[in-house]
């Protein structure tokens, strides 16, 4: 590796009632509650095609994670055994990139009312792309 870096720019933040990722769900259908997406003005054009119903795929930055974990117990269980990062959907992770499945409940603008999100109040929007089924062959 050549040690190269990028930069990733936020395109929003999440407003949610979830603050504490202790007290946070795991995963998204697991009693999260509806939060939302709040989109960057200059971007709101990207918005367009996104409808009510449509299920998305959001990248989030986990900007509270710890950026030099490797092994974890999966779920945070200490009865399981230590597994690499990698294996596992934990936030902890040399990039912490968030990978939700939502679905639109609203759009107000550059706001997008989701449910299904597990991500904490204020974490960084890096991207959005839609959940493409076996019919969708040209997106």
């Amino acid at each position: 590796m050549n040690g190269t870096s990028y930069e990733v720019h936020p395109i929003g933040r999440v407003e949610s009632p979830l603050t504490d990722r202790a007290a946070a769900p795991r995963q998204g259908d697991e009693g999260a509650p509806e939060a939302w997406l709040v989109f960057r003005e200059d971007v709101r054009e990207g918005l367009r095609e996104l409808a009510v119903g449509a299920q998305v795929i959001v990248l989030t930055w986990f900007d509270r994670a710890s950026h030099d974990v490797l092994v974890v117990h999966p779920r945070g269980d200490l009865a399981r055994p230590p597994q690499g990062v990698f294996g596992t959907r934990s936030p902890d992770r040399p990039n912490p990139v968030g990978l939700h499945r939502v679905t639109v409940l609203a759009i107000d603008g550059p706001r997008v009312l989701v449910k299904d999100l597990e991500a904490l109040d204020g974490t960084p929007i890096v991207d959005v792309k839609p959940v493409l089924d076996q019919n969708i062959a040209e997106r």
